[in-house]
């Protein structure tokens, strides 16, 4: 198989190129040859083929061997690209060995290579989602831990609410990624498992030994031998798809409030800036959230991707016609899709630029109304929670009427003369002074990343 073919034109920007390569044609038929040969090597130690053939077959368990368009006609023709893999790697034995031909996919089917061929991708792409994941947790550890301190409009239904801090809003985003990282440990238990069970899940080709093989050919591919063969039972693939579905959607909410910290009204937070990063062909001004924007496309698009694996489980009998292969191409795409929106969220998080002073100005722009809750608050236990809350209702009212603050209004009410001095209300109208404990939070999440990476 000739080399893989350039990126396409839309490859660099929504996925990365060590993903893409797992995923590659020469990454899938690699994947199948890997089984070969590991299964060749198998059933010698049982003693079902000789040694000698099992070293020819695996000799010629390269990619690079292959003709990649001979495999994609053969595909089209036989419905699976296991069936034309492993007449193209019979023909190859057979040049270097005519007695060793005879063994070649001893006692498999082409589901046991296909399946155990993806199972050998995911774990190679799990593990670069894991180590993405890890230095994504390191930048928001940071980001958490440099501005837990750091005041900032709180915001509700896309509305200022209450002050909180940014360091919060970073371990809100720390601690969904933390968990992530655990559903990927406990996941790879389940999923990084040997398929293989013959023609229809019994290993009858094998007679009394087909546990031994499977025994043996799940000890050469360093993975998990499960209790039976899992042809038609797709949970496993589809615990994949959801657990990356679940890491695009934190993702997204990651890159959703960045690009709205980055809205030129706002102004408090920004993608890092280089040339040509983020530009605009018709307008030199901007400086747009591009990263944010591929990672919103990701978990728009990834959903649906889930949805089709989920679909795909429900599978006739013993192998299923037409789930099946609907898995093939989707899940590939989830993994890249999920890897690219890590890498950008990794790249932003890492070079974020904030602007704590927009921040403390943005505390300001309501003139006082985002500290309604402190002096409702603060007046509750004098008044009653309801009588508090409907006097500074009103109050609120008022000063959006007449264009004014809040304070001005209410050093005009007599109930609040008669309970605060001015010093009082200067602390009740400081957002740093109703912070409530967004600090004691960050360490909580901090804290319990240390003891997750502790046990990891």
């Amino acid at each position: 198989m000739s080399a893989n073919s350039p990126p396409g034109l839309l490859d660099a920007l929504f996925r990365t190129d060590a993903m893409r390569e797992i995923f590659s044609d020469r990454g899938r038929l690699q994947g199948m040859l890997d089984f070969e040969a590991a299964l060749a090597r198998a059933t010698a130690r049982a003693g079902i083929i000789p040694g000698p053939a099992a070293m020819q077959i695996e000799s010629q368990c390269r990619a690079d061997l292959f003709d990649a368009g001979a495999l994609s006609r053969g595909t089209a023709a036989a419905g699976n690209p296991a069936i034309p893999m492993v007449k193209a790697l019979t023909t190859l034995v057979e040049s270097r060995d005519r007695d060793a031909a005879r063994f070649v996919h001893w006692g498999a089917t082409s589901q046991d290579a296909m399946d155990t061929g993806l199972v050998l991708q995911l774990r190679s792409a799990l593990e670069l989602i894991e180590a993405g994941l890890g230095k994504l947790s390191d930048a928001l550890a940071g980001l958490a831990g440099q501005h837990k301190r750091t005041p900032v409009a709180g915001r509700t239904l896309m509305q200022q609410a209450a002050p909180v801090t940014f360091g919060l809003k970073a371990a809100g985003w720390l601690s969904a990624i933390e968990r992530h990282r655990q559903r990927l440990k406990d996941l790879r238990a389940r999923a990084l498992v040997l398929q293989f069970g013959g023609a229809a899940g019994t290993l009858a080709s094998l007679g009394n030994r087909g546990l031994d093989v499977a025994a043996a050919l799940a000890e050469e591919l360093k993975l998990s031998l499960p209790d039976i063969p899992w042809h038609a039972q797709r949970d496993r693939v589809a615990e994949v798809a959801t657990t990356l579905g679940l890491l695009v959607g934190s993702l997204g909410k990651i890159a959703r409030d960045v690009s709205l910290a980055m809205q030129t009204e706002v102004g408090e937070a920004f993608e890092p800036a280089a040339h040509g990063r983020g530009g605009s062909s018709t307008l030199p001004h901007k400086r747009n959230p591009i990263s944010s924007a591929v990672v919103l496309a990701a978990a728009a698009r990834v959903p649906a991707l889930v949805s089709v694996m989920l679909a795909a489980m429900v599978q006739e009998q013993e192998r299923g016609l037409g789930n099946w292969h609907s898995e093939w191409e989707t899940l590939p795409e989830i993994c890249m899709l999920a890897a690219g929106a890590l890498g950008h969220m990794t790249q932003v998080i890492e070079g974020m630029e904030t602007d704590p002073e927009r921040m403390r100005g943005n505390l300001d722009a309501t003139h006082g109304l985002i500290m309604a809750e402190a002096v409702s608050s603060a007046l509750a236990p004098k008044l009653g929670r309801q009588a508090a809350h409907e006097l500074v209702e009103g109050a609120c009212r008022r000063a959006v009427a007449q264009g004014g603050s809040l304070r001005e209004v209410l050093e005009q009410d007599s109930t609040l003369e008669a309970h605060f001095s001015s010093a009082e209300l200067d602390r009740l109208f400081d957002p740093e002074t109703y912070l409530g404990v967004a600090e004691q939070f960050v360490d909580r999440v901090l804290a319990a990343r240390s003891g997750w990476k502790t046990e990891s």
